[in-house]
């Protein structure tokens, strides 16, 4: 007789713990597609938490995963730089635009500082009641007791506002912004193959074009305290848009740090609360828990997985040999969870002590900018959620994407009920 039972399926991604260790390679793309990063992780964290990996996307590269040890790489510019690159391999040379993250002082630090206006916390205090506003809007236009896309209806349309507040863009092309995003983060080096090439360049240049013609008609008017006012303005960066590499550079790094953190943790909060619903209960009896609940997502979530440094000398890094010229990755996404720093790190825990010591928004001159735009949207966010709905049901596991530079969702199925 033919057995009828079911067979388990059969895992795309290998078992970590089953692999020789010099052949571990984390920046590959499917185990952040399917969710097993962790594991990966966890491993080195445990046997070698600064790793060597021979095959990256670009060459090697060192791994450094614990908390620790990334806020040493990450506070140290002086020897680990971020002048050729931030993300795990190089970018193509024939298209490579730069920008205030990939550079060192005194390049990082006049170009930060001419853009940082728009996201100072008066500028957001001013924001926070508009913000609020189109948060209730768009929250009461939810088909209660249907399913639809929470990314595509929720967590990319409100951060595409947002966006287009910071940069005073067109509100009728808002969606461009997040294409945009998209576009500049599917590329081989982080995974993401999903975009041809030729589209990609083609799409960013269209967004080079659309931006310079902003830039000229905010550089000829009074000056105000949208991203590309202030740059245009400043004494220091009024001759980006003359350098259109650089220029797109700094576009893109504006729109992929307000788009994807703040994206993604939207969903990734929506999904971590269903998961683990005795936390949305203490929620719901304790609304003091958001802020903590904010903190907790994002070091969850992990947006961005990684940063990488170059180091400028030979230095000893905890026992290891890293060698002038070598690629260093900080894996953020390891980081949030490193069993020495944080207790009960796997857990989803609201209301855990000192909930902002996470490394997602990264530590020393790089970090980042608009971590309290983020908080903020955030924060608002559920303060509307739990005045309208009784829950938030996800009905199928989220569609991930293919990167290990953004931990991201490309759709989740969710229904609201009152």
């Amino acid at each position: 007789m033919t057995s009828t039972a079911a067979k388990a399926p059969v895992s795309p991604v290998p078992d970590p713990w089953s692999l020789p260790l010099d052949t571990f390679d984390p920046s590959d793309a499917s185990i952040f597609l399917h969710n097993k990063h962790h594991e990966y992780f966890r491993r080195l964290r445990k046997e070698d938490p600064v790793h060597w990996s021979p095959t990256g996307p670009t060459g090697g590269y060192w791994s450094i995963t614990k908390f620790n040890d990334i806020m040493a790489v990450d506070t140290n510019h002086q020897v680990f730089s971020s002048q050729r690159d931030i993300a795990i391999g190089d970018n193509p040379p024939d298209f490579s635009p730069s920008n205030f993250i990939a550079s060192d002082p005194p390049t990082h630090d006049v170009q930060r500082k001419a853009a940082t206006p728009a996201v100072a916390p008066t500028r957001l205090s001013e924001l926070e009641s508009l913000i609020r506003e189109r948060i209730g809007a768009l929250l009461d236009t939810l088909p209660v007791g249907e399913p639809f896309d929470w990314v595509d209806k929720v967590s990319i349309e409100l951060t595409t506002q947002m966006l287009a507040t910071l940069f005073d863009f067109p509100w009728e092309d808002r969606r461009l912004l997040p294409y945009w995003s998209d576009l500049a983060t599917s590329t081989p080096i982080v995974g993401n193959t999903t975009v041809s090439k030729e589209k990609r360049e083609g799409g960013l240049m269209q967004c080079l074009a659309y931006f310079t013609k902003l830039w000229k008609e905010r550089a000829a008017a009074q000056p105000t305290f949208d991203f590309i006012s202030l740059l245009a303005h400043d004494p220091a960066t009024r001759n980006m848009v003359d350098s259109p590499m650089d220029f797109l550079g700094n576009l893109m790094l504006l729109i992929v740090g307000g788009n994807d953190t703040t994206r993604n943790s939207m969903t990734g909060g929506v999904y971590f609360l269903d998961r683990n619903p005795k936390e949305f209960v203490k929620l719901k009896a304790d609304r003091s828990l958001i802020p903590g609940l904010v903190s907790e997502i994002i070091r969850y979530q992990s947006p961005l997985p990684h940063m990488r440094r170059t180091a400028l000398e030979d230095i000893e890094f905890r026992g290891k040999q890293i060698k002038k010229g070598d690629r260093v990755v900080m894996w953020y996404v390891s980081g949030n969870r490193d069993e020495e720093v944080i207790s009960r790190p796997d857990e989803f825990l609201i209301d855990r002590e000192n909930p902002r010591h996470h490394l997602s928004f990264g530590f020393g001159i790089h970090r980042c900018m608009g971590n309290r735009v983020a908080e903020m949207q955030l924060r608002i966010l559920w303060e509307e959620i739990l005045r309208r709905f009784g829950r938030i049901e996800v009905l199928a596991e989220p569609e991930r994407i293919p990167s290990n530079f953004v931990c991201g969702y490309a759709s989740m199925s969710v229904m609201v009920h009152r």
